[in-house]
């Protein structure tokens, strides 16, 4: 007896809801733990100093910083997953917006550490990728080759953004993990309406004004002492 078409969306939203769980779970061996993206350098200098200090740093770069611009290129990169040359091109992109030179390695690092982690479910897409190719591109790329819309795909990329930072603030300032939970909850409303609003983006949408984050990010390699890559 055939399989009601009702029946195989399920199936086919299921599979793809597990799959985009997985990539953007803090579990998933990316590394992201290893790098702060400029937050040490702020807690280091005293602009981070409370969970009120670290929600407001994540506001801003999430609606006029990087995890604004990186959630915007894992959307276009979800929408050109079978296109070689346009990926090529959004990964040039990705990295010639990116301001600081650990901030470059972080995004390769992990977007290869994405890559090969994420080669357990096989899939064409991954021949389309480019050789250097920074994790916005790697995400967005794998996730909309595996049928996860932009919508969906950019919800995920933030929230997994903001636990990443989250963390980081959980150990350095430290907040807890009781404010650090309460954090990502007050951010939800933001975030899925970033996701909504981003989901539509295209590259005239690119653009940040967290000058603060970009400094610390570049100032980050000089400081005495480091727990964080970048």
């Amino acid at each position: 007896m055939p399989i009601p078409s009702t029946i195989t969306t399920t199936m086919t939203d299921s599979l793809a809801l597990q799959r985009l769980l997985i990539w953007a779970s803090p579990a998933f061996p990316v590394g992201t733990f290893a790098y702060s993206g400029g937050l040490e350098t702020a807690i280091v200098e005293g602009t981070i100093r409370d969970a009120d200090a670290t929600r407001n740093w994540l506001e801003g770069n999430l609606q006029s910083g990087a995890g604004r611009n990186d959630a915007i290129l894992a959307v276009l990169a979800c929408r050109a997953h079978d296109d070689a040359a346009r990926l090529s091109d959004l990964a040039d992109l990705c990295l010639a917006l990116t301001p600081a030179r650990q901030r470059h390695e972080e995004l390769l690092v992990t977007g290869h550490a994405f890559i090969q982690a994420a080669k357990a479910w096989p899939d064409p897409v991954h021949e389309r990728l480019p050789a250097a190719c920074p994790y916005p591109i790697a995400f967005g790329a794998i996730a909309g080759a595996a049928s996860i819309n932009p919508a969906s795909t950019a919800l995920a990329f933030l929230t997994a953004y903001a636990q990443a930072q989250i963390s980081v603030a959980v150990r350095l300032v430290p907040i807890g993990q009781t404010n650090g939970l309460a954090i990502l909850a007050a951010l939800e409303p933001l975030i899925a309406n970033l996701a909504t609003t981003l989901a539509a983006a295209d590259e005239n949408d690119l653009g940040a004004i967290a000058y603060a984050t970009d400094i610390a990010a570049m100032n980050h390699e000089t400081l005495t002492t480091r727990i964080f890559r970048s």
